[in-house]
């Protein structure tokens, strides 16, 4: 089929139906016979300048079935069973199984870097917020919060909670219910753009330390709406885990995942996903143990690269650069910081050291790090518990070079497990994040030409978050999908997830303009 349609399968033993031609229109209505439980929407053809598709069914009581969305980049869509709804039409409430429990804790050292949770002894409700989202418990207040601290300068990066009580706290709590029409609120995931509509949310741990059971999503930007993904890509999906890295290349259009942790068990493996096949490959890397020559340099790897959690990673000519990230060691230490550069090159499928040369940062994890003007890496910000830090690093990419950055203006206070995203050439943003007491709710704007900080006060930047994440976006600024529709790009940070003061995870997606944050810096 070279000619574009759409096609609907209605029940399992049906002939796809043609809905839609190249010719017309951007909505497709359809009415779903009596007998037919499920529904399968896909495309065929080339797309063309289409943005997207909107799908509508209705049942044989003329009532509207919300189907879904079909881009370029999402051209299968299945429906949730029809059996689950209610003779009138309306969606039954489905509840998921519940969430492994993640992070159970173990003894005050030796633990891993999990976000402050759980000091709380009654079962959280859920509320909505402004963009009908739900929201779980995540951090303490007040007196809880600082035990948290206190449990924090002890255990090395994590705070202990108490066994017994996590697991009474556990029996009370009625299983988790997640809606099918977003992901459930969580923190630690990472949220990775892969077209000018498209961003891919992968993993994140939810309440009670519970990981997500819905941790595979894609987000289509023109309207902000889910689509569950865990089940559209083919091949060894990676296991649930917070802390780990997602990044995205554009020369290969593929998805690099890298470590990250679940429970006791921490990753050190990469796993790929190809965006226009969508098939997970996990990589068999190797660490060179000879020398290389590169950009000049001789790189002399040594040992293994060790599994990591709340490290940076940076994409910079087609090479993924991990920095920093917390490692386990054996009982009865404590979790270790890392200060190491270490190189993946997917080509070869080999991982290496630099010889970089310098001031390098000290030893940290939950720090961000932002590439800029395709030169240079900005670093700033992490703890190695007791201490969180808000200094600034740069890594020239030419010399292999550190460099400690002088700024000026006011500076954001310590913190880690805060949102960065890159706004222009020469500016980055830094927002939220945790000082190992609170969840922080103010904005800075980086000026890597004047090394100048700028606080901007916005009111849709002005909820506390730590462990969130941010991007931006090339978008559409038009709401059109017909192919005659002319497309003016705009630009906009999309923040998801996180959790705030009141110990609450947060599922909504918040659209700011970067022109207006660019305007007010």
């Amino acid at each position: 089929m070279d000619e574009f349609g759409v096609y609907a399968i209605f029940g399992v033993n049906g002939p796809p139906q043609r809905l839609l031609r190249a010719e017309g229109s951007c909505r497709v209505s359809a009415a779903v016979p009596p007998s037919v439980r499920q529904v399968v929407l896909f495309s065929s053809g080339p797309w063309g300048e289409r943005i997207c598709l909107n799908a509508e069914l209705i049942d044989a009581d003329q009532i509207p079935i919300t189907i879904g969305k079909l881009t370029p980049y999402n051209k299968y869509n299945p429906t949730a069973p029809l059996a689950d709804r209610e003779l009138s039409g309306k969606r039954k409430r489905e509840r998921s199984a519940e969430e492994e429990v993640g992070g159970r804790m173990s003894k005050a050292r030796g633990e891993e870097n999990i976000c402050p949770n759980g000091v709380k002894e009654k079962a959280t409700p859920v509320r909505k917020g402004k963009s009908q989202v739900k929201s779980q418990k995540l951090l303490g207040t007040g007196a809880d919060a600082s035990k948290v601290k206190a449990a924090a300068n002890e255990a090395g990066v994590t705070p202990p909670q108490n066994a017994a009580r996590m697991k009474s706290r556990q029996a009370k709590t009625p299983t988790q219910t997640s809606s099918l029409v977003g992901p459930s609120g969580r923190w630690g995931q990472t949220l990775c753009p892969i077209d000018a509509q498209t961003a891919i949310l992968i993993g994140g741990q939810g309440a009670r330390m519970q990981f997500c059971k819905d941790p595979m999503w894609k987000l289509c930007t023109e309207d902000l709406s889910w689509v569950a993904a865990e089940t559209l890509a083919e091949g060894p999906t990676p296991e649930a885990r917070i802390g780990h890295s997602a990044i995205f290349d554009p020369d290969s259009k593929r998805i690099f995942v890298f470590g990250g942790s679940k429970n006791k068990k921490w990753f050190n493996d990469v796993h790929i996903l190809d965006t226009q096949s969508w098939r997970w490959t996990m990589v068999e890397a190797k660490f060179i143990t000879t020398p290389r020559f590169y950009w000049d340099l001789v790189f002399q790897a040594q040992g293994k690269v060790p599994p990591l959690a709340y490290h940076s990673c940076s994409m910079f000519r087609g090479e993924l650069f991990v920095l920093g990230g917390v490692f386990p060691r054996p009982n009865p230490e404590p979790d270790g910081c890392s200060d190491s550069l270490y190189i993946f090159n997917p080509h070869l499928s080999i991982w290496y050291q630099p010889i970089v040369t310098g001031d390098k940062p000290s030893p940290r994890s939950g720090h961000s790090a932002c590439v800029m003007q395709e030169r240079y890496i900005y670093v700033f910000g992490g703890w190695d518990t007791p201490v969180c830090y808000n200094d600034m690093y740069m890594l020239d990419l030419g010399l292999m070079e550190f460099s400690v950055v002088k700024t000026s203006g006011k500076a954001p206070s310590p913190r880690s497990w805060h949102g960065s995203a890159v706004l222009s050439e020469t500016k980055f943003l830094i927002h939220g994040g945790y000082n190992g007491n609170n969840a922080l709710s103010d904005t800075f704007v980086f000026d890597i030409d004047t090394n100048s900080w700028t606080e901007l006060k916005l009111a849709q930047l002005s909820l506390p978050r730590a462990g969130h994440s941010i991007v931006t976006m090339e978008t559409p600024d038009h709401h059109g999908c017909s192919e005659e529709s002319s497309v003016s790009a705009g630009r906009t940070l999309l923040v998801f997830g996180g959790g705030d003061n009141e110990g609450t995870f947060f599922s909504d997606v918040m659209s700011v303009s970067v022109e207006e944050l660019l305007a007010a810096a």
